[in-house]
């Protein structure tokens, strides 16, 4: 895992994420030469190519202004929305809504809320398959803890069966806003996100598809 304060640094191409640039450079590299020695097998290369570009794609979303809610970290399918204790970060009773991101949505990890970072934990671990009931406790993950104007919430991206890198962003003491950019996942993994049980109620049900720094997750109590 590597980890940055520069968590909202411009890409060189609008659009990827320039933790997938070297992979689409030596990907274009490739395809070239093969292109010239041996131009029946340059498909290969190339398709490789495009393919990593799809999966770095990282669009341009404008921010969420409605701060009576916290927004999806991901974008992908909700697994589960449940109550669970969490010792971590959050202390006691948590909701929990954990989303999948399969290969072909994108990876890229926003803050669901505005807030600063106090927590960033990186934790080696197992690469099952992430929609897996236990891979929340034993594959590897990273914790990212903030502190927020309803209390503390807890981000968790969890590598899968495919993942095998996490890329965190930021570090204690930076200010993120909601939907701001916070790290990336490579291929394929899990997004969890943790806010007190008391604190809000679920806007998302298990099978619904979410789209990171748009889609609600849930609203605060007043």
């Amino acid at each position: 895992m590597t980890t940055s304060s520069t968590h909202n640094r411009p890409s060189i191409i609008p659009g990827l994420a320039p933790e997938g640039l070297p992979i689409i450079g030596m990907g274009a590299a490739l395809s070239g030469v093969t292109a010239l020695l041996a131009p029946k097998l340059s498909v290969v290369p190339l398709s490789l190519t495009v393919g990593a570009a799809y999966f770095f794609r990282d669009p341009a979303r404008p921010l969420p202004t409605d701060r009576s809610m916290f927004y999806s970290a991901a974008d992908g399918r909700v697994l589960r929305v449940e109550q669970v204790h969490d010792s971590r970060f959050i202390n006691g009773p948590a909701l929990r809504i954990a989303t999948f991101l399969s290969l072909f949505d994108v990876h890229v990890n926003r803050s669901a809320a505005e807030g600063t970072v106090r927590h960033v934990e990186h934790i080696p671990g197992r690469f099952d398959a992430a929609w897996g009931e236990d891979v929340h406790e034993v594959n590897e993950r990273n914790y990212i803890g903030l502190d927020t104007a309803h209390g503390p919430m807890l981000i968790v991206q969890i590598a899968g069966l495919v993942a095998r890198r996490i890329v965190c962003n930021v570090a204690p003491g930076t200010a993120v806003e909601a939907g701001e950019r916070v790290g990336l996942i490579k291929f394929g993994s899990r997004t969890d996100v943790l806010v007190p049980f008391d604190s809000a109620r679920p806007l998302v049900v298990a099978g619904m598809r979410v789209r990171g720094g748009i889609t609600p997750l849930g609203a605060w109590h007043e």
